[in-house]
């Protein structure tokens, strides 16, 4: 599955990512939760990039769109979160930021995830990440006012976590930005 924005091209994670995701992973400044969170195992990285995936729970690279080919810049996708409603996440290499390719992305998967007939995403950012909530607003999510400690799968840290909800049944409309091949 890949969808097309009008700068950003998101597709599947493959195999061949393995040296450009390992050395992205890598840079300060990049928040990851969960099995990508430092230190970065390779044999975790290898399993992510082959891992059989939920069709309705996509993770996509990120990859601007250049004269010379696309070149990946983040990742965003869509997990469980522990209900029925899943959860959205991305990340973007820091010296890629500022702009608008998570906005662009995180709003495309949005709108992709009413074709999978998700009714309700959530989304987590840390107490820390202004950024992300601003990218949320953007796109729809609206803040519910509860805080939660979030696990980050390492089995010591936890970080503080601000819920938002987007409701994508029947408040938003089908891709028109975003073409879905």
């Amino acid at each position: 599955m890949f969808i097309r924005t009008e700068r950003l091209f998101l597709r599947p994670a493959w195999p061949e990512d393995y040296d450009d995701l390992r050395t992205m992973l890598e840079e300060q400044g990049i928040d990851r939760k969960g099995a990508l969170a430092p230190p970065v195992d390779p044999a975790i990285v290898r399993q992510y990039l082959v891992a059989d995936r939920d069709r309705r729970l996509p993770v996509f690279m990120i990859c601007l769109r250049t004269p010379g080919g696309p070149q990946v810049v983040g990742a965003v996708g869509l997990a469980q979160s522990g209900g029925e409603d899943a959860e959205l996440g991305y990340w973007i290499v820091p010296r890629h930021r500022g702009r608008g390719f998570a906005t662009e992305a995180v709003d495309a998967v949005l709108r992709h995830a009413v074709l999978l007939g998700h009714r309700r995403l959530v989304a987590r950012p840390g107490e820390q990440e202004d950024d992300a909530r601003r990218v949320y607003e953007a796109v729809g999510f609206r803040p519910t006012g509860e805080w939660r400690l979030r696990d980050l799968d390492d089995g010591a840290d936890e970080m503080l976590t601000q819920y938002y909800v987007a409701e994508t049944a029947f408040t938003r409309h089908v891709p028109t930005a975003a073409r879905v091949h």
